[in-house]
């Protein structure tokens, strides 16, 4: 029988709010959708993990990939937004790139919770969410992307990310 854990992949307030720095317009209509998840996981007694970006002011990612200055550590814009705030018995993942696994604590938090399956929602669908499954798979987990709970920077590669999760990495797109 298998053991699951829902993500909450990057859902930040400098990612989901208007105006924000990297703003994803569409996150915000896939909030309703990770909630429904959220709920669904503590009603089931699975743990809900919230994989957030936590970057140092100077991170060498924001001239690497000239992406703005997101998400700092310890600034109002890399809490994860008021609508899906996470519960006292929810555990953070801080990450420093796209994949919630790279020199994270995530790995080691699913074997000590004996998950092997995980359930993906948030932003962004073919960066953070699809390099996360892709380390996810690499390490035996299985993956389940709710389709509805995560967000793209555009419908294309929103689009071309499921496909590639589902047909290159075996993810089952829900």
């Amino acid at each position: 029988m298998s053991k699951r854990a829902l993500l909450v992949i990057d859902m930040l307030n400098d990612f989901v709010l208007e105006g924000a720095p990297l703003e994803v317009p569409s996150t915000r209509k896939v909030m309703p959708a990770i909630k429904r998840e959220i709920d669904r996981a503590h009603k089931e007694g699975e743990p809900v993990i919230y994989v957030c970006d936590s970057h140092e002011p100077n991170d060498s990612e924001f001239q690497r990939f000239r992406w703005p200055v997101h998400a700092v550590k310890g600034t109002g814009g890399a809490q994860v937004v008021d609508e899906l705030k996470p519960s006292k018995d929810d555990i953070i993942i801080e990450k420093t790139t796209y994949s919630g696994f790279y020199k994270t604590k995530l790995d080691n938090t699913l074997k000590t919770l004996g998950i092997d399956t995980l359930r993906l929602t948030g932003c962004v669908t073919h960066i953070c969410v699809m390099f996360t499954a892709s380390d996810a798979v690499l390490r035996g987990y299985n993956i389940e992307v709710v389709k509805d709970a995560v967000a793209g920077l555009s419908d294309e590669d929103h689009e071309a990310a499921l496909r590639i999760m589902k047909d290159v990495l075996g993810a089952q797109i829900l």
